[in-house]
């Protein structure tokens, strides 16, 4: 038996701290991976607010939701064509330190026909994450992949782990899940809400 992957790890990290009712973001959702796991973490009576600034990543994520929860069973899961860096003016006040995740996978959208220039960018993943950290309830937890492998992804990823190095410990606990040996490979930074 192997390692987890570094999705498998950010899913875990978040599962162990996501109820039945609770609400959670998904960041960035892509194809929405994430937001159909925190759909069913969370439940019909929780709340599921995904985030992505291309209307192809909402209409595959609406794909995926339909097939993977029924017809109408993802009405808790609110789909919004907005950057990330835009989550915490786009969410009611009542968000605000009281959610129990939150979720970044950066990067591109992962199909053959994206446009591979639009993607996550350092200056607006850093504010999406200090919005993130504002809305996390004590005990939260923020779970960000990096692909340091991609033109653009290297540099984005050493801001984000920059930033995760210098939060006060009495804010946040971070750690971060590599491979060692290959420096280039996806890996994930977790970081544990300690203050409100």
């Amino acid at each position: 038996m192997g390692f987890l992957s570094v999705l498998s790890f950010a899913q875990q990290v978040v599962k162990e701290r996501v109820q039945l009712g609770d609400r959670v973001v998904d960041a960035t959702m892509g194809t929405g991976v994430d937001t159909l796991f925190l759909a069913r973490l969370v439940g019909e009576r929780g709340h599921v607010a995904a985030f992505d600034i291309q209307a192809q990543a909402l209409e595959l994520t609406r794909k995926r939701l339909h097939s993977g929860l029924g017809l109408d069973a993802a009405a808790h899961v609110d789909l919004r064509l907005a950057s990330h860096a835009d989550l915490v003016g786009a969410l009611p006040p009542e968000w605000r330190g009281q959610t129990a995740a939150v979720m970044f996978n950066l990067g591109f959208l992962p199909t053959a026909e994206a446009d591979k220039a639009v993607m996550t960018e350092p200056s607006t993943t850093l504010a999406a994450l200090e919005g993130a950290l504002a809305l996390l309830r004590p005990g939260g937890v923020l779970s960000v992949v990096l692909y340091p492998g991609h033109d653009g992804g290297d540099r984005e990823a050493d801001a984000v782990q920059a930033w995760a190095a210098g939060l006060p410990q009495i804010v946040g606990q971070a750690l971060i899940y590599r491979m060692l040996q290959r420096p280039h490979a996806p890996y994930v930074i977790a970081i544990e809400k300690r203050l409100s």
